[in-house]
């Protein structure tokens, strides 16, 4: 964001100071809450299970939306997967959340909302976040990680996020990790744990498997040790096409400092067997951790309603 579009939009919050529901699509949970836009904090948080189809969807984002006065909030601010056409309200690509592509989405939401509603893509509003107050504050080129049920990601050089040609700019999760299988379904926690459940017929969570084998559980690290050699692995080849300051994970994780410290041991390794340049890519937290999405999604509102961008 330039500095002219940082004085605009301060301007624009100056005079319009109503706050916005801030919504998280995920493929597991919705998380959700108002920014509050004169000291820029999120109130009233709440999280729910994400529907199984579109009606249930519409019905959970219309009981989030009914706790407020609709005079009182200045719109719907939606961090969600996808490749999110932000002229056409349409979502491309794919996610863990079928039904919400290929049609308007954001003109049928506005419709029973009956309010404003802005979308961007999930890791695209995690990114936001950390560039306008996060741990990108002072940087210019960075690669942000979402990692959750998938992954997602973003990429934002000289302080712009490149959404790209078919706006699948950062989407790191359809890139092929070990045995030719996407990195979504080879590089979560979530991922991770139906695998070990299947095979030993288990019902583990992801934190739980990774928890086992920080406790010394030799069949736990074996899976623990796949999913962060294959986020590696698309971190490495990444320092090299985008060469970012830093690589920024974001989601549930990055809350977990043995995650993170496991990851950058797990790059550090593949440096040192296959790189002649010994380049150890700069991998670290989010700032905001789970709520990063939420205020970047609140940040895109006001940009979008500025026409800055």
């Amino acid at each position: 964001m330039s500095l002219y579009e940082k004085k605009t939009l301060n301007f624009f919050w100056m005079v319009d100071m109503k706050p916005i529901i801030t919504i998280d699509v995920g493929g597991t949970t919705i998380k959700h809450a108002l920014f509050n836009k004169s000291n820029q904090t999120l109130t009233n948080k709440g999280v729910v299970d994400t529907p199984k189809n579109l009606a249930t969807f519409y019905a959970v984002i219309e009981k989030i939306v009914k706790k407020y006065d609709r005079t009182k909030i200045a719109g719907v601010a939606l961090s969600i997967p996808g490749a999110v056409n932000q002229q056409t309200g349409i979502i491309g690509g794919i996610s863990a959340l079928p039904y919400i592509h290929n049609f308007p989405i954001k003109a049928a939401l506005e419709k029973r909302l009956n309010l404003p509603v802005s979308m961007e893509n999930d890791a695209n509003c995690a990114a936001l976040a950390e560039v306008n107050s996060g741990m990108a504050v002072n940087m210019q080129n960075i690669v942000m990680l979402v990692i959750g049920t998938g992954v997602g990601g973003a990429v934002v050089i000289n302080r712009q996020l490149v959404h790209g040609q078919h706006l699948l700019g950062g989407e790191f999760g359809m890139m092929l990790g070990q045995t030719d299988q996407r990195l979504s379904l080879v590089g979560t926690a979530v991922r991770m744990a139906q695998h070990y459940n299947q095979a030993f017929k288990t019902n583990y969570t992801g934190k739980e498997i990774l928890q086992m084998a920080q406790n010394g559980d030799a069949t736990a690290q074996k899976y623990a040790l796949r999913l962060y050699d294959n986020l590696a692995r698309a971190i490495f080849n990444l320092q090299f096409v985008v060469d970012p300051e830093a690589f920024i994970i974001g989601g549930g994780v990055s809350g977990n400092q043995d995650f993170i410290d496991n990851l950058n041991e797990a790059a550090q390794r593949l440096v040192q067997r296959v790189a002649d340049i010994k380049l150890v890519p700069k991998i670290i937290p989010a700032y905001y951790h789970n709520d990063a999405n939420l205020i970047g999604a609140a940040l895109n509102f006001k940009i979008k309603k500025t026409v800055l961008i």
